[in-house]
């Protein structure tokens, strides 16, 4: 009996898809901050903005997670669930440029998302992969 159940659930856990919660990847903030650095002596401006856009995307990459459920996407800002992507809604996604990822793409029945890669990039291909093959 104990065998048995055993079985049972090796089977199951195999079947199961757990929750994934995608780490923060600082990259992309990074650049851009390190970026606006020798633009200020060209453009003072445009330097501010780039700066400012990075800390922006530093300030989300801190505060948001994604989490892959079996059924949904869902966003948190700490521990409030902001918004649920269910996957039955979902028509397409990409993750734009393979060898440096920047922006996550999908499209829902009704609207289209991009998304800054604020969160590892590997992780998040591999929930896309296994929770919403691409059609």
């Amino acid at each position: 009996m104990k065998a048995e159940f055993e079985t049972m659930t090796k089977t199951y856990a195999q079947y199961a898809v757990s929750t994934v919660e995608l780490k923060p990847s600082y990259n992309i903030p990074v650049v851009l901050v390190i970026a606006a650095i020798p633009l200020i002596w060209v453009q003072p401006i445009a330097a501010g903005a780039l700066a400012l856009f990075g800390l922006f995307l530093m300030f989300q990459a801190v505060t948001l997670r994604l989490q892959f459920t079996t059924t949904d996407l869902d966003v948190y800002r700490g521990e409030k669930l902001i918004r649920r992507f269910p996957y039955q809604e979902w028509q397409n996604w990409r993750i734009f440029w393979n060898g440096v990822p920047i922006l996550f793409y999908f499209k829902e029945v009704k609207s289209i998302h991009f998304l800054p890669i604020i969160f590892d990039p590997n992780t998040l291909k591999s929930c896309l992969e296994e929770r919403c093959p691409r059609i």
